[in-house]
């Protein structure tokens, strides 16, 4: 399996980030995020935030399966939520006291607001420092996080740059680019394919095509994710931590409304539906005149992906 690539080099990240032919993830290591390295323990949080009352998902499973879903989401206070996330059990508990909890800050109003830690957690936002690796004016949303140890997020895509900033814990990092997409098996911006370390081969055959890359994500590491990469992501102890989520391309591309920044681009989402609507016609048709229609698309779209490959090779 090949490894994420490490830098200690700023203007290297710089580089990659910038460069159209590279852009791809990369660990940051040495960067001074702040004082939130030192400061953000389970009492410093408590104190600073309080209780504020937040959303979180509780489940019984380490690993979060946002497919099956096999978690609830529940409201607690904020120091209650840092205090049950450093345990491994606990004995004020929804359903176990081995159960696991994951906070995902969302925004102010759930419905119409997006995530940013200066509007909801204006109490320690200046503890923490962002790499210079966007411009302000790309800047989509910060999102604070904190899962409990051995819990696994479902794999999946954004489609922003993400910097995962871990101040606090470490993290497993599996990846996948985006060209695996064929081997996912994705519904939606999810993999069906919940637990890496077990994969189900005969259910899941072809991952074994994919392209497995990782890494860890120590204290105080900065995590680039450029747009479109899968990334699968176990907490290997209590994990605190910052994304910050940056619109690569321009803002027209993106959803107006989206204000978790997970739906596919506009192009992407306004003609899908026409091509929903046109599967769902040839199906109506008997056979074999519906299988020879689909596989002509199926041929159609396929000769348009190597038509790019060619003029990508050309130019």
């Amino acid at each position: 399996m090949p490894t994420i690539h490490e830098t200690n080099d700023l203007n290297e990240a710089i580089d990659i980030v910038q460069d159209e032919n590279k852009r791809y993830p990369f660990i940051l290591h040495n960067f001074d995020i702040g004082p939130c390295r030192q400061k953000w323990t389970c009492d410093y949080l408590a104190s600073k935030i309080g209780s504020k009352p937040v959303r979180i998902h509780v489940s019984q499973e380490p690993i979060l399966d946002f497919v099956r879903k096999n978690f609830t989401y529940e409201t607690l206070p904020f120091d209650e939520v840092v205090r049950r996330c450093e345990n491994v059990t606990n004995e004020k508990c929804f359903v176990s006291p081995t159960e696991h909890y994951y906070f995902r800050a969302l925004g102010e109003n759930v419905r119409t607001d997006i995530a940013n830690i200066e509007k909801s957690f204006p109490s320690i936002v200046d503890d923490i420092r962002y790499p210079p690796l966007f411009s302000n004016e790309q800047l989509f949303s910060s999102v604070f996080r904190i899962g409990s140890p051995n819990t696994t997020l479902w794999t999946h895509y954004d489609i922003m740059d993400n910097i995962l900033i871990q101040v606090r814990g470490s993290k497993r990092l599996i990846m996948f680019p985006p060209g695996d997409i064929s081997y996912l098996y994705i519904d939606g911006d999810k993999s069906l394919v919940a637990n890496l370390d077990s994969i189900d081969d005969e259910m899941f055959p072809l991952i074994k095509k994919a392209t497995f890359y990782t890494g860890t994500l120590q204290t105080g590491d900065c995590l680039f994710i450029p747009a479109l990469w899968f990334h699968n992501i176990k907490s290997l102890e209590t994990a605190v931590s910052v994304n910050v989520f940056w619109r690569h391309l321009p803002i027209e591309m993106y959803e107006s409304k989206d204000i978790y920044g997970n739906k596919d681009l506009v192009p992407f989402s306004k003609q899908f539906g026409q091509l929903t609507k046109c599967v769902n016609e040839i199906n109506k048709l008997q056979e074999p005149y519906a299988d020879f229609y689909l596989k002509r698309m199926l041929l159609y779209m396929q000769k348009s992906i190597e038509d790019r490959k060619r003029i990508q090779k050309e130019t």
